[in-house]
Parts: C-alpha cells; structure tokens; sequence
C-alpha cells in the first residue's frame, strides 16, 4: 500500500492534542443524511427501515467491493444484502406461504439465470433467479403482496432483483432465519453483517474496548468502516470478516438522523490528520442518498466523535484508496426483543 510522506514535525499537532484524535474530523464537508432511513423503530422486533410491499434501499456505494451476503428475515419479510460485511441494501419479499414455507438455515447460491422458468408450477417465470436448494427453493422477482404468498420461493422487487443479481457470484452465502430458529441478530439484522462469508456469526459486541484481529485477512482484500452511533461502536471489516472494534465516545450535543457514506481518495491536504497527526490528512467523497435534510461539515464533527488514540492511528494505517465508511443512526447489530410478559 502506497503511504504519503509524514508530516514534518514543526506541523505535527502538541502531544496533548495527539492523544485525543477524533475519529470524524477526517469526514470533510459532506451532505448524505437521508430520510428514508431515518426512523429505527424503537421496538426491537420491527423491521429496521420501514418499506411498503415492493420497495427496497439500495445503496452500493457504502460497500462497492468484497464478498456478498444476504440474510433473509422471515418474520420481517425482508433481506438484507452485505457487501464486505456492510450494508449495501434491504428489500421487503414474500417468503413461502403457509403449507409452502421457505426452508430456514444456511444455503449457499448454487445456480443464476436472467430468465428461467419454473420446472415445477407449469414453466412460470422466475426472472434473475438464484438458486437455493436443487428441489426448487430460489430468490427471483416477482409479485409481492405484502405477505407469505409463494409456493417456498423468496420473491423480490423485480427493480431489486436485478441489482442482487448483478452483484452476486454463485457459491456466496444467503441465510434464511426467523426468530424460532435462530439468534436475534441473524433473526432481525441490522447494519453489520451477522455472519462472515462463511456462514459463521460474526463476533461483534463480545468485547467493551477496542481490539484489532491480527493475520485474519489479506491487505488486498477491501476495508469497510462502520461507525453505528446507536451502538456507540466503529466496527473494521476487510474481506467481510470483522478484524477490529472499538467503542465510539459522543461528546457534546450531537445527533444525527440519517447515514452517510464516505469513500477515501487519493489525494492529501498538506495539513496533519487528526487520526495520525504524523501523516496528512486523507480527502474524501461523499455520496447522498435519498433526501439530503442537512449538512455536516468537518467543524461540526471533530469535536463530538472520538475513538482511542492508539486504535486512531491503526485505523488511520490500514485506510487506503477506495476505503468506505458508512456513519449511521441505525444499529449496527439488533439487541434481543425483551422477553414476552408471562400468561396470566
């Protein structure tokens, strides 16, 4: 990875100024706080982002390289799509109705066509289908009615089946859950990927200080940052595996009601960044999605968003060209639902 030149020291900031780096001085001036995903509901069992029957996010530019992993919520009647451990969209489906349930577990996607017709239910079309199971389970467009209504298939926005389609590869892992089967997370997920491309859970939140993973990936693989203001958490993904984790201090009165997402260019102001003051400052694109409500700039964050010094200066080590970092609201994992009052 090509490094910039450090800083001479005379431009270095004071040590006492060192040992307090602010994770988002470094944003810049950016407008990406949308409205659409602006409601996390406070009920922990209702859906994440709230979507009418057929409509779906899609945001790739929060994640635009690495593995793909989608889970399936049947309770919510939705699938969430990761790209490098990140979200990059959510769709409301229509799962199999009753009689015809979509089996739960872990699959991986066996076979893809643009236009395929079902073997089974009188060669009824299956535009972009991905295939699930060899006995006829597949995710494909088609109608969606606002409930259970397929005959075990997971039918999807044709709009968002085609944008799955086109970023999915066959052998990449879907999960398909609901809550009687399967941890709160994996039931009811959230911003970060509940499971690493494998198939095996994610190991987030299991530790309160900041931590890195050594030797887990390549450094060819991309890095993803997710900064969950909900969680209180920055989580660190490279290859869609979760290497590092750190608790995120909020100071003052800041809020935020959206996400926005950065992307890490190549070129350096000539003024130290406030992660390393030993290196320049990194410049940033910044992407909107949706309705822009307000405008962050660079004054208006470094003083409210700090992650540890030491966990700063490695964070600022592994960034490169194309880096990706999504600032939320919404969680970055689901807390359980509050167990339900006994019967009387």
């Amino acid at each position: 990875m090509s490094r910039p030149r450090p800083m001479p020291c005379c431009d270095a900031e004071p040590a006492p100024q060192r040992a307090r780096p602010r994770i988002i001085a470094w944003l810049g001036a950016l407008a990406c706080l949308f409205a659409a995903l602006s409601g996390a509901a406070a009920d922990p069992a209702a859906p994440l982002v709230a979507l009418k029957p057929g409509q779906f996010r899609w945001f790739p530019e929060a994640s635009p390289n690495g593995p793909v992993v989608a889970v399936v919520s049947l309770d919510e009647q939705r699938v969430y799509v990761y790209r490098n451990g990140v979200a990059i969209g959510v769709s409301t489906i229509s799962s199999g109705r009753r009689g015809h349930e979509t089996p739960e577990g872990t699959f991986t996607i066996l076979q893809k066509a643009k236009f395929h017709k079902s073997d089974l239910y009188d060669d009824a079309p299956m535009p972009y289908m991905q295939r699930l199971t060899w006995d006829g389970v597949a995710m494909h467009a088609g109608s969606l009615p606002g409930y259970p209504a397929s005959h075990g298939c997971i039918r999807l926005p044709a709009a968002f089946a085609s944008k799955l389609f086109d970023v999915t590869r066959r052998g990449e892992t879907i999960i398909v859950a609901s809550a009687k089967t399967s941890a709160a997370p994996v039931a009811r997920p959230a911003y970060l990927a509940p499971v690493a491309p494998s198939g095996t859970p994610m190991a987030a939140g299991v530790r309160a200080d900041a931590w890195w993973r050594e030797g887990t990936s390549s450094a060819r693989d991309p890095l993803s940052i997710l900064v969950a203001l909900r969680d209180r958490r920055v989580y660190v993904l490279r290859g869609g595996e979760l290497i590092a984790e750190s608790p995120l201090e909020i100071v003052g009165d800041f809020s935020s009601n959206g996400s926005l997402v950065l992307i890490a260019g190549a070129q350096f102001d000539d003024v130290p960044s406030r992660l390393d003051p030993l290196w320049p400052r990194r410049r940033w694109s910044a992407y909107a999605f949706d309705y822009v409500s307000t405008t962050a700039s660079l004054d208006e964050l470094s003083g409210h968003l700090r992650v540890p010094a030491d966990f700063a200066r490695r964070l600022y080590a592994e960034i490169d060209t194309g880096t990706t970092v999504l600032v939320t609201n919404l969680p970055g994992i689901r807390a359980p639902a509050p167990p339900a009052p006994p019967q009387p």
